[in-house]
């Protein structure tokens, strides 16, 4: 079933940040609770792991109200990105299908800026995200694999 989340990025904080609401919602962590960077598997000619960032949270989700999930990541600053209020939340979309991700990816993406291309990621989603023509950031993971 298609669901749409909220995604945080934080500087070098999230697990802070999760454990504080983990405690006022009293839920649990999804799945395995916090992915770390040193979680990765490596990828050959990939980029290698900056020291000192393989412990910091790459991949958190939490429930909170009503079926939503709140997830997050630290978006450390040695892997290009910088975090700046208004930059760090994105909406989540999760369709059911790969036609229905492109299609939406397609639409939201017109006018604005691609961040990362549709393609298929190690956890086995086909992920992509985009800026719209609005400033609003977009991530997409389809469950569906290619056929």
């Amino acid at each position: 079933m298609a669901t749409v989340s909220t995604y945080l990025n934080f500087s070098n904080n999230t697990e802070e940040a999760f454990n504080f609401y983990k405690s006022v919602f009293g839920t649990e962590f999804f799945g395995a609770g916090i992915m770390r960077f040193k979680d990765i598997p490596p990828v050959e000619g990939g980029p290698c792991q900056p020291e000192g960032d393989e412990n910091l949270v790459m991949h958190v989700s939490l429930p909170i109200l009503g079926g939503h999930i709140l997830m997050g990541t630290d978006a450390p600053e040695s892997m290009g990105f910088k975090v700046n209020m208004g930059n760090n939340v994105y909406i989540n979309l999760q369709p059911d299908t790969r036609d229905e991700t492109r299609r939406l990816f397609k639409a939201l993406s017109e006018g604005g800026t691609v961040e990362m291309e549709l393609q298929d990621m190690f956890w086995g989603d086909y992920y992509g995200s985009c800026k719209d023509k609005f400033g609003v950031q977009w991530m997409f993971n389809c469950a569906e694999k290619a056929q």
